[in-house]
């Protein structure tokens, strides 16, 4: 079969290996989409702490295939299912994997990041992911493209419940990448009186008002603030979410809030980044600062049914698909912010 490997920053090599080989309480999927996310670019740009040193790793945790082989002690499954599945495996017996956080387990492993993920031909599902609960059956009206990005929208669902958007709520996301059009969804669908989004790329701005967006502000033009107190007609956002990964705008996103409002830094920096925040204006306008990365699995689930029902269409989001054939092409032109959404199709 067909591996597309990350062996250091810069470089991923398709390569034919073996099969892999699965044992009596493991599963083996076929996969069929993967898409790339700004995980996998961080990695192939800067390298992760689980990939040490003179390892390869098949990177891809933005998953859809189909099960074609299943270990003779393993119940449930079968051959043909459909399935798709949250990257994050906990351990199961720390305290966040007994309250249903294994997007928070310290000694989690992950699709694509410490076990070989999305982009090859067939994928090898541990036993710990089995008893983990991380594989989930397609609805039947839902395509493989789609059911793939139930995971970044599950991201962002986890995102929404921390900020709690109501139907009074005016809602500002900052950037207008894929996973920002995933904000606007939510928080559409979450009834929101209005949604504002920035950026400096007016390709992506346009892009974006399709899903939702009542107002957009390219902030490479424009003062930030002076737009939004403009929007708002002086009172800042009810909700600020900072879906770019730029260290000015977690300090200004404090500065953006109303009265009362909620930020979620949901775009992480990098390891010993810090931001100056104004604790004086949290403290005097009551606001609330709230942080969120990766996703539970009831987070995953409630995504997926959203996209099932139609509700939340991610799939017009997919702008470009590539062969795994040409795996460093489709991370190429994912890097340059071209288009929206890079998908990994599998003949």
């Amino acid at each position: 079969m067909k591996a597309a490997y990350f062996y250091e920053p810069g470089v991923i090599q398709v390569e034919e290996v073996a099969e892999p080989r699965i044992g009596d309480n493991e599963m083996l999927i076929r996969l069929v989409a993967t898409s790339i996310c700004g995980t996998d670019l961080r990695i192939f740009k800067h390298g992760h702490f689980k990939i040490p040193a003179g390892e390869r790793r098949v990177l891809g945790h933005e998953i859809a295939g189909e099960v074609v082989a299943v270990g003779k002690l393993i119940d449930g499954y079968r051959v043909g299912m459909r399935v798709t599945a949250p990257p994050n495996i906990g351990c199961g017996l720390c305290e966040f994997c007994r309250d249903g956080y294994n997007n928070m387990c310290p000694h989690y492993e992950a699709f694509g990041i410490s076990l070989d993920g999305g982009f090859q031909e067939y994928m090898r599902v541990p036993h710990i992911a089995l008893t983990g609960g991380n594989i989930f059956p397609i609805p039947d009206q839902l395509g493989y493209e789609e059911a793939a990005l139930a995971e970044p929208l599950s991201c962002c669902y986890n995102a929404l419940r921390s900020v709690k958007t109501t139907h009074e709520d005016v809602v500002l996301v900052i950037g207008a990448g894929p996973i920002g059009a995933m904000h606007v969804i939510l928080n559409r669908i979450a009834g929101a009186k209005k949604i504002i989004v920035a950026d400096i790329r007016q390709n992506r701005l346009d892009a974006i008002k399709a899903f939702g967006a009542a107002a957009t502000i390219n902030s490479a033009e424009a003062d930030l603030k002076e737009a939004v107190l403009a929007e708002t007609n002086g009172r800042g956002a009810d909700v600020v979410i900072t879906a770019a990964s730029v260290p000015p705008l977690q300090t200004q996103a404090v500065e953006l809030l109303a009265t009362h409002g909620r930020v979620n830094f949901f775009g992480g920096l990098g390891k010993g980044v810090q931001v100056p925040i104004d604790t004086n204006r949290v403290h005097y306008k009551g606001l609330v600062l709230t942080g969120s990365t990766g996703s539970t699995h009831s987070d995953y689930y409630k995504s997926l049914m959203l996209i099932a029902d139609g509700r939340a269409e991610v799939g017009r989001l997919i702008s470009h698909r590539f062969p795994l054939t040409e795996a460093k092409a489709a991370f190429d032109h994912a890097l340059s912010g071209e288009g929206m959404k890079t998908m990994i199709v599998h003949d």
